[in-house]
């Protein structure tokens, strides 16, 4: 089952989605065109009067890596996507970026006055890598309420579900401890420690939170205390150390050490960017925004017994996430790759020094990035311009080049990687 297609009308009205079928019917008749490749977008030739439009709802489960986006239509997903993020390699950039700086000032700037007292950062100021996962997704909100006529966005937001609407008076501990309570917990750890049991290694089992510490002897309940073992490892352990109960494999030991105290970089990336985007969204889309806990998404993939994915979790994510249908199963992979770094003027070795002639910069309209299609009809690829006059795909390690009228152009560079 595939995605739906997205379909306008000649004055870029928003339609209904539409079944696949039905969109190779309307382009073998010649009443649509092409508009979009990714995603696969028509445009009627004629206007629609007064089209009777369902509801849509636009569901998001952000994350530090990937974010999951999902489009439900009356208890149905018509529509789902992973989001990869490149914050990480944004990072590096700036690193990268600040060394080369910092050794040619060195170079050919004997003394430079200090410039971090006089720079201002605004209230809400986020880094680069994080500002990035909140620009990634509104453009994408941006784009599908451009296609489809979206009429509500449910995002994941907060963490814990406190039932303070069923119940007003409760308190203390009872207030964190109901009917979703552990899921974040568990899920977290879960992909932490790669989903199998971390003392024999045993995949597709069920699995128990375990105290690494236990909890008989003063253990805590902290994240870091945590991780996820198979039934029989949990029973077998028991009250013991975990020095004691892996003396004889050491290096075991060691890993679960070094793993269990690890930076929860990803839970504070998601901590850091969920209200931004809540804002965000807010200002951009003029659209009721609900918003959801990650409990209740976890309690609603488990009762409708889908599988774990991030565009999963965004079809589960809010009360209406329970009993939802999958009508397609094939979601689009999106990365973000940038568009190139536009101000650099050449390439840079590992030492900072110039190791390649400037960019040139031609007028024939193609970008390295741009989707093409080869005069074979059989290779597709992403083109990377050699020349004022030359073309070449590169796939793996095979090079097919020509001239310019040898490729026809299917998607222009757009700063992201599509694949199903």
């Amino acid at each position: 089952m595939q995605n739906y297609v997205f379909i306008i009308d000649v004055n870029k009205q928003p339609l209904n989605p539409i079944r696949p079928k039905r969109a190779r019917t309307l382009l073998m008749r010649g009443k649509a065109a092409v508009i979009r490749m990714y995603p696969f977008t028509l445009i009627l030739k004629t206007v629609v009067e007064n089209p009777v439009l369902r509801p849509v709802e636009l569901k998001i489960d952000p994350g530090s890596k990937v974010t999951g986006l999902a489009l439900v239509q009356d208890g149905e997903v018509v529509w789902g996507a992973n989001l990869e993020h490149r914050g990480a390699e944004i990072k590096s950039d700036l690193e990268s970026r600040s060394a080369v700086r910092k050794s040619r000032r060195n170079r050919k700037t004997r003394y430079r006055k200090a410039r971090f007292l006089n720079r201002k950062r605004t209230q809400m100021w986020l880094p680069p890598s994080l500002m990035h996962r909140v620009l990634t997704i509104e453009t994408w909100v941006k784009r599908l309420c451009r296609y489809v006529p979206v009429t509500g966005i449910v995002m994941e937001l907060v963490r814990f579900d406190t039932q303070a609407l069923q119940n007003p008076e409760i308190t203390g501990q009872e207030y964190q401890q109901g009917k979703l309570f552990g899921y974040e917990v568990k899920e977290y750890l879960l992909a932490k420690w790669g989903r199998n049991c971390v003392y024999c290694g045993k995949q597709d089992v069920p699995l128990q939170v375990e105290h690494i510490h236990p909890k008989s002897n003063g253990g805590s309940d902290r994240i870091s205390n945590l991780t996820i073992t198979c039934v029989r490892c949990n029973q077998k352990k028991g009250s013991k150390s975990i020095e004691d109960f892996l003396k004889k494999k050491p290096d075991l030991l060691r890993q679960i050490k070094v793993v269990r105290l690890a930076p929860l970089k990803d839970a504070a990336a998601v901590n850091s960017t969920r209200w931004k985007l809540y804002q965000s969204l807010k200002k951009i889309s003029g659209l009721n925004i609900a918003t959801s806990t990650g409990g209740r998404t976890k309690y609603n993939r488990i009762k409708n017994g889908f599988d774990k994915d991030h565009w999963i979790d965004a079809c589960c994510v809010g009360e209406s996430g329970l009993g939802v249908i999958l009508k397609t199963k094939q979601a689009m992979m999106i990365k973000s790759t940038g568009v190139g770094s536009g101000r650099q003027m050449t390439r840079t070795n590992k030492f900072g020094f110039p190791c390649a002639k400037p960019k040139q910069r031609y007028q024939h309209g193609w970008k390295t990035g741009d989707i093409a299609r080869f005069i074979d009809g059989t290779t597709t690829g992403r083109i990377v311009v050699q020349s004022a006059s030359r073309l070449e795909i590169r796939i793996n390690k095979q090079r097919i080049g020509g001239q310019l009228n040898k490729f026809s152009k299917l998607h222009s560079m757009d700063g992201y990687n599509y694949a199903f």
